[in-house]
């Protein structure tokens, strides 16, 4: 009998824009440009965030206003609505809870996995709290420990172990190094491609 199938999708870059990015051109600081597509070690990236944020003076109230005005990537909320219509569908993400509410509720509240927040009582972010570590990859082998199929699609250096552990792991949108790097990993760049991807690996109609 064939396993059903759930698909392990990254958010930013993905299906959603990437959220630092938007907060460093809305403030224009330039050193909240990095992201995981930038620094592989995903602690020393927050913990450089966390400073500048300090530095800046810019408050989680300030994030979250950001994210408010984001919309997902265009063609996304119906790539979603065909992809869950054919499997189980998680988004593992190494955002937070408390960035993603509007972007969830614009996408019709998709099942995510990311982690958590601190905050002091000035409303800086003081610190951030792993689910559990190298979640993506701890997920996808779970799922396969309880009787799925993973597929799985990111973009980033955060997404590696994740598509190493699924049984179909592809790349969407990477940057060249990423793609140069990891070239067993097919590569779409559409979401029309994706869906051919996601089909011939799952088995079901694209």
């Amino acid at each position: 009998m064939a396993k059903p199938i759930v698909t392990c999708l990254d958010m930013e870059g993905v299906i959603a824009p990437e959220m630092w990015l938007a907060v460093a051109d809305h403030f224009q600081v330039q050193e909240l440009k990095m992201t995981t597509r930038d620094i592989p070690d995903y602690d020393e990236l927050m913990q450089k965030r966390l400073v500048v944020l300090r530095q800046n003076g810019i408050k989680l109230q300030d994030i979250q206003n950001i994210i408010e005005g984001l919309s997902p990537l265009e063609g996304a909320t119906a790539f979603l609505a065909w992809l869950r219509e054919r499997c189980q569908v998680v988004i593992l993400s190494d955002t937070y809870y408390e960035f993603v509410a509007p972007l969830m509720k614009q996408m019709q509240y998709p099942t995510i996995f990311c982690h958590s927040l601190e905050v002091d009582a000035e409303g800086f972010i003081s610190q951030y709290h792993l689910r559990i570590p190298d979640q993506k990859r701890q997920a996808v082998l779970a799922f396969k420990n309880i009787g799925f199929r993973v597929l799985a699609a990111g973009d980033s250096y955060n997404d590696i172990s994740m598509l190493k552990e699924a049984d179909a792991g592809i790349l969407f949108c990477p940057p060249d190094s990423i793609q140069e790097e990891f070239p067993q990993f097919p590569v779409t760049r559409t979401y029309e491609a994706f869906q051919a991807h996601l089909a011939r690996a799952g088995g079901f109609v694209a």
